[in-house]
């Protein structure tokens, strides 16, 4: 019988690659726990007309790349492929946008069809952060702050650059489009192919092609900071002011722009060169009129979304990761005794009270039996620091044999009454 393969692009995450992304992952929670926002969780499928909505018929993700089936209803529903649009649709539905701030953080998997490379996969994990009701330059700093923080904390923060760029306002905007579009047209056949399509459907992604001759091109073309109008030019100085008296280094990028139609304003990226072509590990903007775009009353919204894969990625090439991550167990419990039923009952009872009086230690009870040696090697391999054995002369006696598996440390026999202080003296050093 043939056997069943993950999906192509879905990847298993295993237990010794768990720990890194529990790392990374705490050190997230920690650092946006420190800036006051707050975890929200949303379903990972929607109505697909949400995308619709928000990202833009004419998009490669809604075109291409959107994971799109109807349920037994009928309805047409959509593996999330972003979670900006989810987070506004939930915050909308719940009432916590209208007259109110909010500070919002969520993390989870996304589904793209894409060719699945190395950091880019069909489902793939994001990290995203949102801000609401706030319309000043100084939340869109906080937001790029942030990161700095958690890359610092990484310690790959020597690693990235920050790219800012802005939109300016949809007026604005569209103004630079169609002198864009003008001077793109002029000159179609020396685009790439991907670029002429683009420029009837979406000229702003022009912008940010690969194409090296589609770049040189670019050089003569119109610049969107010039066609900003003066609000969005004031409020893009500020946030290049808040970020300089914070000592956070940055490029203006003319070329930067977003893949979502939803952006206006400032749009940023942090990016590497360690990790080949796949070089954004974070990005965002504002998205001032995504809200009412979707139903709801008009209100300021940032964030931004990080990939986990390519974070982990980076950590791993820069060799960030803590040299021990947690273990399997603190301490791993071994019975080998010529009565191995009632040794195997007192060494679940001792596992039983380890766990409630130590709270927060990872206990493993190794079951299954085996010989006294193949007990002991698993108690090592589970990087536990102590090994507790209940042998025949500890079960008559009342005692357990403590026995240190990291460090020089004697082995000590205890009676069962001292066991615990014991525990906790050990395990604090």
């Amino acid at each position: 019988m043939k056997k069943i393969q993950a999906i192509r692009g879905m990847n298993d995450l295993l237990p010794e690659q768990s720990v890194q992304w529990q790392y990374l992952e705490k050190a997230v929670r920690d650092c946006v726990a420190s800036y006051g926002y707050q975890e929200i969780r949303f379903p990972i499928v929607e109505s697909t007309d949400l995308f619709k909505r928000s990202i833009g018929e004419v998009t490669d993700i809604v075109e291409k790349e959107m994971y799109t089936f109807d349920d037994r209803n009928g309805d047409s529903v959509t593996l999330r492929p972003e979670g900006t649009a989810s987070c506004v649709r939930a915050c909308e539905q719940h009432g916590l946008l209208y007259n109110q701030t909010q500070r919002l953080w969520y993390a989870g998997p996304m589904f793209r069809y894409e060719r699945p490379q190395k950091g880019r996969l069909r489902q793939f994990h994001q990290i995203g952060v949102e801000a609401y009701g706030m319309a000043g330059p100084d939340i869109d700093a906080e937001l790029l702050l942030l990161t700095a923080s958690l890359w610092r904390q990484l310690g790959v923060i020597d690693a990235l650059s920050l790219e800012i760029n802005s939109l300016g306002s949809n007026e604005a905007r569209e103004s630079y489009k169609a002198a864009l579009v003008a001077y793109l047209s002029e000159r179609k056949d020396q685009l790439d192919e991907d670029s002429q399509r683009r420029l009837d459907s979406n000229p702003l992604r022009i912008l940010d092609s690969k194409n090296q001759d589609t770049q040189a091109l670019l050089d003569g073309a119109p610049q969107l900071l010039d066609y900003l109008d003066d609000e969005s030019r004031a409020h893009f100085e500020q946030v290049q002011r808040l970020l300089t008296e914070a000592g956070v280094e940055f490029r203006v990028n003319p070329r930067l722009v977003r893949g979502l139609d939803y952006y206006s304003k400032t749009v940023f990226e942090w990016v590497t060169d360690k990790l080949g072509a796949q070089g954004t590990v974070c990005a965002g903007g504002r998205y001032d009129g995504l809200i009412e775009q979707l139903g709801g009353k008009p209100n300021s919204a940032v964030g931004f979304a990080m990939g986990v894969e390519r974070l982990v990625l980076l950590l791993e090439a820069l060799e960030s990761f803590p040299e021990t991550l947690p273990a399997a167990a603190d301490i791993y419990i071994v019975a080998a005794s010529n009565d191995m039923d009632k040794a195997q009952c007192a060494a679940a009872t001792l596992a039983e009270s380890v766990r409630a009086e130590l709270n927060g230690y990872r206990v493993v009870n190794h079951c299954g039996g085996g010989s006294f040696k193949s007990q002991l090697k698993k108690a090592d391999r589970s990087g536990a620091r102590i090994a507790l054995i209940l042998g025949d002369q500890e079960l008559e006696q009342g005692q357990v044999l403590i026995k240190p598996l990291r460090g020089q440390s004697d082995q000590q026999a205890v009676a069962n009454e001292q066991l615990l202080s014991t525990l906790k003296g050990l395990l604090s050093n």
